[in-house]
């Protein structure tokens, strides 16, 4: 790796750093204006409360409790429940409901790139047809109407209604009770992943290259599938990094929907409660997430195409 890429690299490290402190920053000073403490008991009296407030620390300053955390922090330390679960470790907490959001935002990116993919090869394939209408209705659906409006229409129909699908998530029964969000997920993706592709799949099958191998007699699977499709997903294959981590983070509302205990549904606790520690490391997950998504992304363009780097002044 030459000099230029490794100060390319180390540029977009420092602005992530950057990015995250101002991040947990705005957050933690968010979280202490809002009223309320997270022991709003109305048994306490106000010798317990203060007894409370100095054992946790949250008697101190803002600024003392900022720096102190994020001390803590830089070592693995999160901090324990004030709420949910007393005194529980944050990070065993979120680590098993960050486990689950994980696991249903990549069986939802699956499902919607597989069927993305399909569905804007098939309406490129019938450009200006009735097929290709349809492809492209379907893909505005799935980008105007919200995932959790769609868990609500598949719990009624597939859960309450026609009694196919369990309408709430079970941990004996993971993988069966994870099919309605999973799919209500998973419409967004369809629709982003069949407009690039389509739209890409148009564009290379109108190529120069793409008429010169069709002059030499290749077949038709050949000239889709090796050829048309190959140079078509590297645009979807951009976009499925952020549209993930906007799965996992648009989940919030179709957990709480469907029962699921995962990181959403923890974080919308947190915040009604007011446990500051759970709050902070939920939403500091999701900006690590997205960052590093950005961030891969962005150095994989500097290496695939060097006029980046030099375009962004390196």
């Amino acid at each position: 790796m030459n000099k230029g890429m490794m100060k390319y690299i180390g540029k977009r490290l420092a602005i992530s750093a950057a990015t995250l402190f101002v991040i947990i920053l705005v957050l933690f000073l968010m979280l202490k204006l809002m009223p309320g403490t997270p022991f709003n008991d109305e048994k306490l009296t106000e010798a317990q409360l203060a007894v409370l407030m100095s054992k946790y620390g949250l008697d101190q300053p803002i600024m003392v409790q900022f720096w102190n955390y994020l001390r803590n922090m830089l070592t693995g330390d999160f901090g324990v429940s004030y709420v949910i679960n007393k005194n529980m470790n944050i990070s065993q907490l979120v680590g098993s409901a960050m486990g689950i959001s994980f696991r249903l935002g990549v069986m939802a990116t699956i499902l919607g790139t597989v069927i993305g993919i399909l569905l804007g090869i098939v309406a490129a394939l019938n450009k200006n047809t009735w097929i290709d209408s349809v492809s492209t209705i379907i893909s505005v659906i799935g980008v105007s109407i919200p995932s959790f409006v769609f868990a609500l229409l598949l719990v009624y129909l597939l859960g309450a209604r026609w009694r196919i699908f369990p309408t709430q998530y079970s941990s004996s029964k993971p993988f069966v009770s994870a099919i309605i969000p999973v799919i209500a997920l998973s419409m967004s993706v369809i629709a982003n992943v069949a407009r690039f592709t389509r739209t890409e799949m148009i564009s290379v099958l109108g190529s120069d290259y793409m008429i010169l191998a069709k002059a030499k007699g290749l077949d038709q699977r050949t000239l889709i599938f090796k050829h048309a499709l190959r140079n078509s997903l590297i645009p979807v294959i951009t976009i499925l990094g952020p549209i993930m981590v906007n799965i996992m983070t648009g989940t919030m509302v179709v957990e709480k929907i469907c029962g699921i205990p995962g990181l959403g549904k923890l974080l919308i606790s947190s915040i009604q409660q007011n446990d500051y520690n759970v709050t902070l490391a939920c939403s500091f997950l999701y900006a690590v997430m997205y960052i590093i998504i950005v961030l891969v992304i962005d150095v994989l363009y500097g290496i695939i195409d060097p006029r980046i780097r030099l375009g962004k002044g390196d």
